[in-house]
């Protein structure tokens, strides 16, 4: 019986080490897929583009240097013994206005520094001159008197064009710096500054409409400097341009002038900006289009017109960035617009 049972207990101490033996083998059942390798950091999402890259212009030149866009600008005194009236028209009286600031102003514009500082600007920033001077302009080398402290300020009334192009902010600290005088800018349409002179606003302006200027001067409201020989003082300019969207929908580049290119611009009913706000700018855009529209300065010329010419009645910076949001044509000064793409479309 002990035999049996001592059998018995190695036969299962047997099986027991056989099992054991056979734990170690792969269990007949399906394999469990093999873990994923771990996910990847994800790409870091792109940087969204630098702001500059953002404000790229798609506005550009598309017509320019052609003789009907010649853009002239002019200073002239104020006639402290103008017939000064109010935007009504009504007489203004009590108005003093400061011939000696005016005339040092005028003289420093008109001397060898201010005309050559005038002709190079920009051209370090842009790579090409934003103003050139006029054959046979005026020149001026009259001795410039320090400022006093009834001369100091000198009140100048003028067009946003030579303001939005920078020119001013760069030559007028120059010349206050140098005699102590301080000029207080107005800037405007030629228009509008213009109107602000003749109410006993501004010592002298500097503006770009012939036009207007000979009404001004014929109204009383201009006088001759000494040493002058007329009292519009044409001295520099640059050029109108027409631009427009890169895509350019009017065919304005392949036009064979610049009023060719407004015809086309006018028959396929382009969205154009104007500045609606009697600038010179404005008076050149009303001479560029076709006589049979009939478009002048008065708002019901253009009612038919609405869905393609809009009037802004705003500054050429202003005007600039409208057209650049809703992809029209626009005439503009070189100067300003080289500003304002250099400025990736912001203006100030």
């Amino acid at each position: 019986m002990k035999k049996t049972v001592s059998l018995l207990l190695a036969l299962v101490m047997i099986f027991a080490l056989c099992a054991c033996g056979q734990a170690a083998a792969p269990v007949a059942t399906e394999a469990p897929a093999p873990a994923e390798a771990p996910a990847e950091e994800p790409a870091p999402a792109e940087e969204p583009a630098a702001e500059a890259d953002a404000l790229v212009v798609d506005t550009c030149i598309l017509k320019e240097a052609d003789d009907a866009m010649i853009n002239n600008y002019s200073l002239l005194a104020v006639n402290p013994e103008a017939p000064w009236v109010d935007a009504d028209g009504n007489p203004v009286s009590d108005v003093t206005i400061n011939t000696v600031g005016a005339a040092a102003l005028i003289n420093w514009l008109l001397s060898e520094e201010g005309q050559d500082l005038a002709a190079n600007y920009g051209f370090d920033q842009y790579g090409e001159y934003l103003f050139y001077l006029k054959d046979g302009r005026p020149v001026s080398t009259a001795e410039i008197p320090a400022a006093t402290e009834e001369t100091r300020i000198i009140r100048l009334s003028t067009t946003t064009s030579v303001n939005d192009s920078g020119l001013l902010g760069y030559l007028l600290p120059i010349f206050e710096e140098k005699y102590g005088y301080e000029v207080e800018v107005y800037s405007a349409g030629t228009g509008k500054s213009i109107a602000n002179a003749k109410m006993g606003n501004a010592d002298l302006i500097l503006v770009h409409s012939k036009k207007q200027e000979e009404a001004f001067i014929e109204e009383g409201f201009s006088c001759v400097l000494d040493g002058m020989d007329t009292e519009r003082l044409n001295w520099m300019y640059n050029y109108f341009v027409l631009c427009g969207p890169s895509a350019d929908p009017a065919g304005v580049k392949d036009a064979a002038d610049v009023k060719a290119a407004f015809q086309a611009i006018a028959d396929g009913k382009f969205p154009f900006i104007s500045r609606g706000d009697g600038s010179g700018t404005h008076t050149k855009e009303l001479s560029l289009w076709p006589e049979d529209l009939g478009i002048t300065a008065e708002a019901e010329s253009f009612k038919d017109y609405t869905d393609w010419y809009i009037s802004a009645n705003t500054g050429m910076g202003a005007c600039l960035v409208m057209a650049e949001e809703m992809g029209a044509y626009i005439l503009t000064d070189k100067a300003t617009f080289l500003t304002f793409v250099a400025n990736d479309g912001v203006m100030g």
